[in-house]
């Protein structure tokens, strides 16, 4: 599959969702190359900053928002078959995706955000939401959380696991979406998540957005490519 932008930095991409106001900023700190996918090229020009691409099929972009961004920029991917968010993420090569905008708007715009990150478990990803980060856990995780974090898991698929750290340990249990759960556990001090398949999504409060990037980079091993 093509790239349409390659970074050796991670990436922020923005979609036209909800967003706080210092969301894409904080986000640039941490993955300083900016990528839009669709409309979310609105919330970058409304911040005056210019995306290196805007990805999509870009039926979100009118004519005004589309005439201050070079015309190179503007990659149109026409199919219907998948989301703004799946068209920019498979088409950007970076070691990182921060993404900000794809939650908070519409309930379906959400989950369907939440499909593209387990189908697409083998791109490291977070996304961020008005207060909670999350991700898809890749086959072994450390967390540098103090004791009393939250730590949520929420499977996507049937998955299985072991722990460290976590207050109710996850070793024996089939996780399934239809069936057990993993909402609100709590750290007791630093956490090792490790798993047996992709599927299984963690769920940080906002304020380790920092950590968990950098805790993703540090990771050597991830899932492999569907």
């Amino acid at each position: 599959m093509a790239v349409i932008v390659h970074s050796l930095e991670p990436i922020t991409l923005v979609g036209a969702g909800s967003l706080s106001d210092s969301d894409i900023t904080d986000a640039m700190v941490l993955a300083p190359t900016l990528v839009a996918a669709d409309g979310g090229a609105a919330h970058c020009l409304a911040e005056e900053l210019m995306p290196e691409a805007v990805i999509g099929d870009l039926d979100s972009l009118d004519m005004v928002q589309a005439a201050g961004i070079p015309w190179e920029r503007l990659h149109e991917i026409s199919e219907q078959y998948s989301t703004d968010f799946d068209k920019a993420l498979r088409h950007i090569e970076t070691p990182l995706v921060v993404a900000v905008g794809f939650t908070g708007a519409r309930m379906d715009h959400e989950l369907a955000a939440y499909n593209v990150l387990v189908r697409h478990a083998d791109r490291r990803c977070v996304l961020v939401g008005e207060t909670d980060v999350l991700c898809v856990v890749p086959p072994k995780l450390a967390l540098d959380v103090p004791a009393g974090t939250r730590v949520s898991l929420f499977p996507m698929r049937a998955v299985t696991g072991r722990s460290e750290g976590l207050k109710w340990p996850i070793v024996g249990i089939e996780f399934a979406p239809d069936g057990t759960i993993g909402t609100s556990n709590a750290a007791t001090g630093p956490v090792t998540l490790k798993m047996d398949t992709a599927g299984m999504l963690l769920i940080l409060p906002k304020a380790f957005l920092p950590m968990l990037v950098k805790q993703l980079l540090a990771t050597p091993e991830g899932w492999p490519a569907p």
